[in-house]
């Protein structure tokens, strides 16, 4: 039943940075601690995804421990590219070899350098840096704001590497070329009140932002459902490859569309930000609005977009990654249905079951609450519930 390697991680990132860069360490464990939080936990098992780090010279050749790509299902490789790196041969020559090594890899492999300085450009690899060198000169420079932007560089980079990848799944019989014209453009639906200001001001902000952003908008097409078109049409003809931000304003939950919009979007399972953005108050809070990540943003400042389109990437990658996980299990059973995030009783209403047997819901881990599966026990009793670890489990034992 099950073609995936329990033992192997689905995606390992590695970052490498030389041991006398001062500040390679402490980026390094930003980095660490955005991507093995519990953020990715849920869907990639354990505490996150595995985060490696390469920095010190092996005695007697002067170069890191070689990555064994064969360790994971896919790689990504960050390198913090500086002076100190560039003026080594040794680290250089390392660096040439991996670059190698990614290509005869394949999609699921790929390497990520980061220009830190503008030597950083020197090693070979300047047609795919992101440039660190170049945003620390702009004007209004928080080192916050700048290891945010990298994250979300980095995540809208795994984003589109997924994407590549999870076509290879499904056609391994066509090339690279070929793929590209199978590629499509994740679908990002701005849902909100089109009766308040400050739904409208922030929804703009935002598709200004995803338009301007790098390489954004050749990988998100940003949409308004305009108001008495029937979302879940829209949503169906786009749902493999969409999500929702929720502009959460005090109208938003009075309007009949808007909750439209929140039901078709749990209905499907897309990925879905809410921005809390509630001036006042909410006189009736919308009961589908939870269990999922809620950003908090004064509509009076809107100076948190970055964190929202931040979120939203982690929703899309998490996505990316629990597909191609569910695609490199080639199930065939009718009666399970995976669902990408916690199950909640609406997402009953999205599923379909044969009429015989015992359906089962597969999620990602962890495991639901005691309190939660009692819930499904008195609506749906024939319901089994098993987190994707637990389910697996019962495959292979």
């Amino acid at each position: 039943m099950v073609a995936l390697n329990l033992a192997k991680p689905f995606l390992v990132v590695y970052v490498i940075w030389h041991p006398d860069f001062s500040g390679g360490a402490e980026l390094a464990e930003i980095l660490r601690k955005h991507f093995r939080r519990e953020l990715y936990q849920n869907v990639a098992g354990g505490t996150g995804l595995s985060v490696i780090f390469r920095s010190e010279s092996l005695p007697g050749t002067g170069k890191p421990l070689a990555i064994n790509f064969s360790e994971s299902e896919t790689t990504a490789v960050i390198v913090l590219a500086e002076s100190c790196m560039v003026n080594d041969t040794e680290w250089v020559s390392y660096l040439h070899e991996l670059s190698t090594q990614t290509e005869v890899a394949g999609l699921g492999t790929h390497l990520f350098p980061i220009a830190i300085d503008e030597q950083g450009l020197s090693i070979g690899l300047e047609e795919q840096a992101l440039r660190w060198d170049q945003w620390v000169k702009e004007e209004k420079f928080d080192i916050t704001d700048l290891h945010l932007r990298l994250i979300s560089e980095l995540t809208y980079e795994f984003c589109r590497m997924l994407r590549y990848y999870l076509e290879h799944l499904k056609q391994p019989e066509k090339d690279e070329d070929e793929l590209l014209g199978y590629l499509k453009k994740v679908q990002i639906f701005l849902s909100h009140s089109k009766h308040d200001e400050n739904g409208k001001q922030i929804a703009n902000v935002l598709r200004d932002q995803l338009h301007r952003g790098h390489g954004l908008s050749s990988f998100f097409d940003v949409h308004d459902i305009p108001a008495g078109v029937r979302f879940h049409k829209v949503l169906l003809a786009q749902v493999a490859q969409s999500a929702v931000v929720a502009i959460h304003t005090d109208s938003y939950s009075s309007r009949e569309w808007c909750r439209r919009e929140i039901i078709e979007a749990k209905r499907h399972s897309v990925p879905l930000v809410v921005a809390n953005c509630i001036n006042e108050l909410d006189e009736r809070g919308f009961p589908y609005m939870g269990n999922v990540p809620i950003v908090r943003m004064d509509p009076q400042r809107i100076d948190r977009i970055n964190v929202i389109i931040a979120r939203l990437l982690d929703e899309v990658l998490k996505d990316f990654l629990w597909r191609c996980r569910i695609q490199l299990v080639n199930n065939e059973q009718n009666e399970v249905q995976f669902v990408p995030r916690a199950p909640e009783l609406i997402s009953l209403a999205g599923l379909k079951f044969p009429e015989n047997g015992q359906p089962t819901i597969v999620y990602p881990d962890p495991p639901l609450s005691a309190e939660e599966e009692r819930l499904f026990e008195e609506i749906k009793p024939d319901i089994r519930l098993r987190s994707f670890t637990e389910w697996l489990a019962e495959g292979t034992s």
